[in-house]
């Protein structure tokens, strides 16, 4: 039986495009804490921490330079999650708008593509009772 997480129209692969696979990789674990492994041809995949979407890194592509069709990556903590982007090799494109009803920001991965991050309500609270859970 397929779960409810399977579905047709589900977003589950993604390919980035990268100029250093080993630094893109990096970048992302160290960010994001997302879990990274190799396939049998050589090639570096992910999944996120959910373990519903995964995808790899490629190379040959274009950067998505400009932000455009933007990505997000959910996080418990907007500011806190900027200082881990910073501190992986990421650069902030565009901060937090105090003044916006939802809590996004973009930043530049060290391939230069342009994604987003968006802070969920709740998810601080949710993650710290999960680990307090063991």
């Amino acid at each position: 039986m397929t779960s409810m997480a399977s579905r047709t129209g589900k977003i589950c692969y993604v390919e980035i495009p990268a100029q250093d696979v080993e630094l893109s990789a990096s970048f992302y674990r160290h960010a994001f804490d997302w879990n990274i492994r190799q396939h049998d041809d050589g090639t570096t995949a992910f999944d996120d921490t959910t373990g519903q979407v995964s995808g790899m890194w490629v190379l040959g592509r274009t950067p998505a330079l400009e932000p455009g069709f933007v990505i997000s990556i959910m996080v418990a903590d907007a500011h806190r999650a900027l200082d881990k982007i910073v501190a992986a090799g990421g650069e902030i494109v565009r901060e937090i708008n105090p003044d916006a009803r939802e809590i996004t920001a973009w930043f530049r991965d060290p391939a230069g593509n342009v994604l987003g991050i968006y802070e969920e309500s709740g998810l601080a609270e949710i993650e710290t009772q999960r680990a307090a859970h063991g």
